[in-house]
């Protein structure tokens, strides 16, 4: 009986939703991403210590971007990524980083609800910035670029697209997280709110060497 209660203690949890200060994440090294070793020093830096902080249980924390406070959300994550990373004047949300790109022409947009086998999706390549919208409500803002996260490319074991940020909900593996994590990289539901509206690399980047990995 005592099993019993156990197993039906441990079910009821597992369905009960994420507490916003409870720290769900998981991580990769940088060998478990296909090509990693092709990739130039400056992109295996900043990626490795992407990385890095997907290994201090930082949670979800809005408008934080100091891995000190310990949390910090989307936009923040990437923000203090791109910044130890060494650059400067940096656009700090989620919708200035994607007039950041668009504006130093390297956005490809994406319309409608594509699968991940669809050709749009085809030039992807690790270090580069995915945006969506529809995540939350974005109120009366000019644009709807509501999230941002970073491709990190397919995994070596079982060629899994993924991508690296800060979330509460989205999963690694099937398991939902919640903070600075690896993540699976997944095009949302057609019936959805959320659309996955574009990518592109990085502004300064040197990324010429990388080669494409498409999700699909």
């Amino acid at each position: 009986m005592s099993n019993r209660r156990s197993f039906l203690s441990l079910l009821l949890l597992s369905s009960l939703p994420l507490r916003a200060d409870e720290a769900v994440t998981s991580s990769l090294a940088l060998t478990d991403l296909t090509g990693s070793a092709q990739w130039p020093p400056a992109l295996q830096k900043m990626i490795s210590y992407a990385l890095s902080l997907t290994t201090r249980k930082l949670t979800y924390q809005f408008a934080s971007a100091d891995p000190d406070a310990g949390g910090m959300d989307c936009s923040g994550t990437i923000y203090h990524t791109l910044q130890h990373a060494g650059f400067k004047n940096l656009p700090r949300s989620s919708n200035a980083m994607h007039g950041w790109v668009k504006n130093a022409g390297l956005l490809v947009p994406v319309t409608g609800t594509p699968e991940v086998s669809d050709p749009v999706l085809a030039k992807l390549r690790p270090g580069d910035l995915l945006f969506w919208t529809g995540t939350y409500d974005t109120g009366d803002k000019p644009s709807t670029i509501s999230h941002v996260m970073l491709y990190l490319g397919k995994t070596v074991e079982g060629g899994k697209p993924v991508m690296f940020g800060a979330s509460n909900g989205r999963p690694f593996r099937g398991k939902s997280q919640n903070g600075v994590s690896v993540f699976d990289f997944k095009m949302p539901k057609s019936d959805g709110k959320t659309r996955f509206v574009g990518y592109g690399a990085i502004p300064g980047l040197e990324v010429g060497k990388v080669a494409a990995v498409p999700p699909g």
